[in-house]
């Protein structure tokens, strides 16, 4: 794979946006170099955080005991908590001068550090601070992120480099739990030893981000504190009709999108799967999302970005429907873990591509944040009510409400769509 050319005291051209532009004679670059260090920090971040994600939903529903309620709380803080700080996180980003990598740096730092807590925590009071601490380091540093990719990226190719983002952090998805599952079988103390590694390999993470990554662009314009993005403007962004569409249907979807840890302990009492095997079950939705990571963003930037987001909730919406019927066969979880993978492949990256194209460049961050943060709340919700409904009624009920949920939600986004996208 080629990356951005550039020598040193001879700036790449970059677009009206603040986009790198290839150089005239130049071969087209396929990523920029600092999308392959951000990468290269998401991987070995994400080798961390899938250890523990990995293990967590077993070491919570059956280590200690919490029902599907208490785990819907503790996973929709898990995944919702972040939505408070999103925003703060991209202003700022956007308000310090292009300081992304110093506020995306605070963030790893942070996530890194609520590892070795876990140690400590034995009950549902402490486990969800330590979770909801570890999730406003995830919230400061994801939409600074997004904006270096986009920033470092021409608007043409800003799907595939999300893509190839998305298809390196999801290597370290796939190693995660791997990793968690050789422990588990080979220590005395399995949850235990998975946390400290799962420490130290954030750390290496953090090194990485600090060493590599090179700073965020200047922001447009004369730094100074009259140039400086305001709360205000950053919040009128949603005044634009694409970004406010792109918002709300993000947030509709995430309300009736199921979290990870559902969907495999879903497909554990469907098949009865062994508790020593559960920490195997994301690295099916791992192979789906880094297969078809960089083909649908590539596709995505070809065909329309929307067209590839919404085709993505129909693959989540079929794997909904295996997990309902009375099918029973050995293929039936390599078919909803494949399925579950092709959505976040043609979802995550992809919306942030999309966003992108209607954000200026002072307020990349900023923009992306609101964007992310709909979803994080949207879904933070959907976590607690699928929990209280599997509680009351069963785990066959809440799949159905939320299937059902999800394919209102698809059809009313197929009408809400950006102006001018397929």
């Amino acid at each position: 794979m080629y990356v951005a050319d550039s020598r040193a005291g001879s700036p790449a051209p970059t677009s009206a946006d603040g986009a790198v532009r290839p150089r005239a004679g130049r071969r087209l670059t396929a990523v920029a170099p600092t999308v392959l260090a951000l990468g290269t920090v998401s991987l070995v971040t994400d080798v961390s955080s899938e250890m523990v994600t990995a293990v967590l939903p077993l070491y919570l529903v059956a280590g200690l005991g919490l029902s599907p309620l208490g785990f819907g709380l503790l996973d929709g803080i898990y995944n919702g908590f972040s939505a408070l700080v999103r925003l703060a996180g991209g202003h700022l980003a956007d308000r310090g001068g292009g300081r992304h990598k110093w506020v995306a740096g605070i963030g790893y730092g942070v996530s890194a550090l609520c590892k070795p807590l876990l140690l400590l925590a034995h009950s549902l009071t402490p486990i969800g601070l330590v979770l909801a601490a570890d999730r406003t380091g995830k919230g400061l540093r994801t939409a600074p992120r997004d904006a270096l990719i986009s920033l470092s990226s021409t608007p043409e190719s800003r799907g595939r480099a999300f893509g190839v983002h998305r298809a390196m952090d999801t290597t370290g998805a796939l190693l995660g739990p791997l990793v968690a599952f050789w422990i588990l079988r080979t220590t005395v103390d399995g949850y235990d030893a998975v946390f400290t590694v799962s420490f130290c390999v954030a750390v290496a993470g953090v090194l990485v981000l600090v060493l590599f990554v090179p700073g965020g662009p200047p922001a447009a314009g004369t730094p100074g504190a009259d140039s400086r993005p305001t709360l205000r403007a950053a919040l009128a962004l949603l005044g634009r009709r694409d970004l406010l569409r792109i918002t709300l249907c993000a947030l509709l979807l995430g309300l009736a999108t199921v979290s990870d840890s559902f969907v495999y302990l879903l497909l554990q009492r469907r098949l009865g799967v062994p508790d020593r095997w559960f920490a195997l079950m994301p690295l099916g939705t791992a192979c789906g999302f880094l297969l078809l990571a960089v083909p649908l963003g590539r596709l995505a930037d070809r065909v329309g970005r929307w067209r590839i987001f919404l085709a993505g909730h129909a693959a989540l919406l079929l794997a909904y429907g295996l997990l309902l019927t009375s099918w029973h066969s050995a293929a039936l979880p390599y078919a909803v873990l494949a399925l579950h993978g092709c959505f976040y492949a043609a979802t995550d990256g992809v919306l942030m591509a999309a966003a992108s194209d209607s954000v200026p460049q002072e307020l990349r961050s900023s923009g992306l944040a609101l964007v992310q943060t709909g979803q994080a709340l949207a879904r933070f919700a959907c976590s607690l009510g699928f929990g209280a409904a599997w509680t009351v009624w069963g785990d066959r009920t809440a799949l159905t409400a939320s299937t059902a949920a999800l394919a209102l939600c698809a059809a009313f986004s197929l009408l809400l769509r950006p102006k001018g996208s397929v």
